[in-house]
Formats: structure tokens, C-alpha cells, sequence
């Protein structure tokens, strides 16, 4: 299989969060003639299999097929490949596919002592773009693996130990209409304050905090005012990125305080997490990234990602590695370099046959 014209392929059928149906039913009949034993669980994720579904030990490869909204045009410009999820994320799920079907001939012929006792599990997971449904699912129901790693872009040469965690808050003020000439303030006016003061607390906790990851960090998601004459009105949304250690419970405290009479809630959260940096899957990808002549770079992202969702579950060696420059992600001009995406699927096979042994 040309591997930059499967990813093309993913690339060019739109799969926003929640509509991945077309683009898991090309992924099914792709592995399926690529060796894999696959089919679809409960919530929609695309779930293949290599080597004996009964085996001791269990590698699993875990991508997902969603992506934000936003068309972007899918075209090859030199050796760039643009499309809506060639970096976040159908870039390291191709990479997955196309390096555990390189494993498939030793695993599923039992070849070896060791590869009878390795299943390797490649999974294209629902929803991680909206809030993680398919990764809920596995975290619930699947036995943890000896190892997994996420598919995310972290470069080629890259290992990510580590994501921050999330935290959205809605924000909405009504007050019976008041003259302006009042002296009161307004409900906007009261939603502006409490902006302030969030984000004056997050300079207060993250003073001495030059690097990312530690820090505090609110992003004003939407604001709107609203009124019928009779009522005024205001509504916001919040998101914030949250750092290993944070008391997220005190966060929402002090912010309910601040709240003066608004309606408060929190939709949405999702705490930081490390994996462990001294394990048998790490010096695997160390290993198999210096092979290929790259120079490996440990990364911790500011982002979220399903590794959040099932590497406190699962307990297990765990990291997150993709092909592709996460700053690319959710843009307007998002493409992969075919020399990148080409090493990254080189690793991941080195990688693989390093564990599988």
C-alpha cells in the first residue's frame, strides 16, 4: 500500500467529531486486507487485531478518527500533503495502521514463542475531539494493555510523557434592564470583572512559573451579550489549561465567590497527567527514533489528549507519538511532510519489533 496515498485517502473523508461512520468503514475494509481481524465496538471506534486474540501480552495503538470542523482543502503541494486531520489526527493513525500491518505476517502465523504471546491492537478511536467518548468507552470496559501508545503529533524525533488538564466554565449574568445613567454596573460590565479576576489569580499562581506546562493558563472562549428590553444579560465561556498539583476543587471555590450572583457551572474537566519516563516502551522508541538517525526529544504538551482519559485507568508504560508539527493543529493550512510521515511510520515499525521481541 502507498502509505501517503492511504492517508490521502483518510484525509479526504470528512469525519467531524460525531460522523466518523464513513471514514471508520474505509479504515475497517483497509485492515481487514492488511491482515488485521477488525470490526466496530459499542460507541463506533474501529478496534483491529494482529496474533491471538487469547495472547499474554497486549501492545495497543491507539489513534482517532475525528477531527475538528473546518474544511481544508485535501492536495499534494510538493512533498507536503494538506487535509483537515493530517496532523491532528489521521497522520499517526495512518502511521499505526501501516507499521502494526508490517507486524502482521510474524504475528499471525505464531512464527515465534514470543510473537504466540503478543497481541497487537490497533484502535481508531470516536469523539476524542469532543471530550474523549470513544477513549471513555475503552478506559471502562477494556483490561489494561502492557503498554499503549496515543497517536498525536509530536514529530518524528518526538516522545510526549505528559498532557496538562482541562477545565471549561459557563459564565451567565441576567439582571432586570436599568437605566445607564444608574452608577450600576452592568451584567457585562460584572462578567468583565470576573475575567479580571481569574486571570489575575492565574498571574498570582503562576509567578517563578516560566515554563508551560506548570503554569495557569485561562482562555476566553466566547463572550455574548443579550437583552429584550425587560431583562439584561450576559454569558461567557471559559477554558483552562490546568497544571500538574493545581487544587482544582479550591479554583472552583474561589471562582463561585468571585461569581457575585451569576450562574456558575463546569461543564467539563479532565486532569493533567505523566506517564513514567524509565520504561521498557520509552527505551523502545529511544531506540528505534536514534536507528532511523534522529535525535529523540522528550515533550510535555499544554493540550489535552485521550491519553488523559486512559492513562490514569490503565496504569500501564504509556506515551503519546505521531508524525507531524502539532502547530499545525486545528489550522487553517494544515499539512504533513512525506519525509516526516514516512520516519515516523519507520520508528513506530522499529519500535514494534523492539517489544514484540
Amino acid at each position: 500500500m502507498d502509505p501517503f496515498a492511504f492517508l490521502e485517502e483518510l484525509l479526504s473523508i470528512p469525519s467531524p467529531s460525531g460522523q466518523e461512520d464513513a471514514v471508520a468503514g474505509y479504515l475497517v475494509r483497509q485492515m481487514a486486507a492488511l491482515g488485521f481481524c477488525v470490526r466496530r465496538d459499542e460507541v463506533g471506534n474501529v478496534v483491529g487485531i494482529l496474533g491471538d486474540p487469547a495472547a499474554k501480552r497486549t501492545i495497543l495503538l491507539l489513534g482517532h478518527m475525528d477531527t475538528v470542523p473546518g474544511l481544508v482543502p485535501v492536495r499534494r503541494e510538493g512533498g507536503r500533503l494538506y487535509g483537515r486531520g493530517a496532523v491532528d489526527a489521521k497522520g499517526p493513525l495512518a502511521a499505526f495502521v501501516l507499521a502494526a500491518a508490517r507486524m502482521a505476517p510474524r504475528l499471525n502465523d505464531g512464527s515465534s514463542t514470543r510473537a504466540r504471546n503478543v497481541r497487537l491492537v490497533v484502535i481508531g478511536a470516536v469523539e476524542e475531539e469532543a471530550h474523549s467518548r470513544g477513549a471513555r468507552h475503552l478506559a471502562r470496559t477494556m483490561q489494561p494493555p502492557d503498554c499503549a501508545i496515543i497517536g498525536e503529533p509530536g514529530g518524528w524525533e518526538g516522545i510526549i510523557l505528559g498532557y496538562k488538564g482541562t477545565l471549561s466554565a459557563d459564565y451567565r449574568l441576567a439582571r432586570p434592564a436599568g437605566h445607564s445613567a444608574s452608577g450600576q454596573p452592568t451584567p457585562a460590565e460584572e462578567a468583565v470583572a470576573f475575567w479580571n479576576r481569574l486571570t489575575a489569580r492565574a498571574v498570582t499562581l503562576n509567578k517563578g512559573r516560566a515554563w508551560r506546562f506548570d503554569t495557569l493558563d485561562p482562555v476566553l472562549r466566547a463572550i455574548r451579550t443579550f437583552g429584550d428590553g425587560l431583562e439584561d444579560g450576559v454569558e461567557m465561556s471559559i477554558g483552562l489549561r490546568l497544571p500538574p498539583g493545581l487544587d482544582v476543587a479550591a479554583l472552583q471555590q474561589e471562582m463561585r465567590a468571585w461569581s457575585n450572583g451569576a450562574q456558575l457551572t463546569f461543564p467539563y474537566s479532565e486532569p493533567p497527567f505523566q506517564a513514567e519516563k524509565n520504561t521498557p516502551l520509552v527505551r523502545a522508541l529511544l531506540r528505534a527514533i536514534r536507528a532511523e538517525g534522529g535525535r529523540p526529544r522528550f515533550k510535555l504538551k499544554t493540550g489535552t489528549s485521550d491519553m488523559n482519559v486512559v492513562g490514569p485507568v490503565w496504569g500501564c508504560p504509556i506515551i503519546a507519538y505521531g508524525p507531524g508539527d502539532a502547530r499545525l493543529d486545528h489550522t487553517p493550512h494544515e499539512y504533513i511532510e512525506s519525509e516526516e510521515f514516512c520516519r515516523g511510520v519507520d520508528v513506530l515499525i522499529r519500535a514494534l519489533e523492539i517489544l514484540i521481541g
